[in-house]
């Protein structure tokens, strides 16, 4: 409603972004899907819960969360979800993907995200990468930070200041 405000933390912003897209994409006419995937163990742990919570409006709006044993699967099967205009007869036409993974699991996944990177999505996908750093080594057993990784691998990164940034960062990475 006019003049209503929402709090939300950064995680629940994160969860509101796969929402926000599949209206975005109904509003234009397109029959899409999301499909999210990654690595329960990364710093961004509690954006799992979030999902699981938030699992009959991601249903709702044709979102599946799927968590991988680990960032290279995740990322393999996000990967694979740009690949639907490779099909005979889609059921959709296009399917956006979010992954998420700690630091470390960015340098080990490297290969995939570096080949899904230049292999591109579909026309109507795209995908957010989320890397959960933690430079202190608080949840991970080395200190970490993924942006020589994302570089490296020509991987365009956003890096929003707050909560509302994360929603249209969120929305504009899926968009390039």
């Amino acid at each position: 409603a006019k003049g209503q405000v929402t709090l939300l933390t950064g995680i629940q912003a994160l969860v509101q972004v796969p929402l926000l897209q599949h209206a975005q994409d109904a509003a234009r006419g397109w029959n899409t899907a999301g499909y999210i995937s990654g690595y329960r163990g990364s710093p961004l742990g509690v954006f799992d819960k979030e999902l699981l919570k938030q699992s009959k409006r991601l249903a709702a709006a044709n979102v599946v969360f799927e968590p991988g044993l680990n960032e290279d699967l995740a990322a393999t099967a996000i990967w694979g979800s740009q690949q639907v205009q490779l099909q005979l007869r889609p059921k959709r036409d296009g399917v956006f993907g979010i992954w998420y993974g700690k630091g470390p699991g960015v340098d080990r996944s490297g290969d995939v995200l570096r080949h899904a990177n230049s292999a591109g999505t579909a026309p109507r996908g795209g995908v957010l990468a989320l890397a959960g750093d933690d430079p202190s080594a608080k949840s991970s057993t080395v200190t970490n930070g993924s942006e020589f990784a994302f570089v490296d691998l020509e991987m365009p990164m956003l890096d929003p200041s707050g909560v509302a940034e994360v929603l249209d960062s969120g929305l504009k990475a899926l968009a390039m």
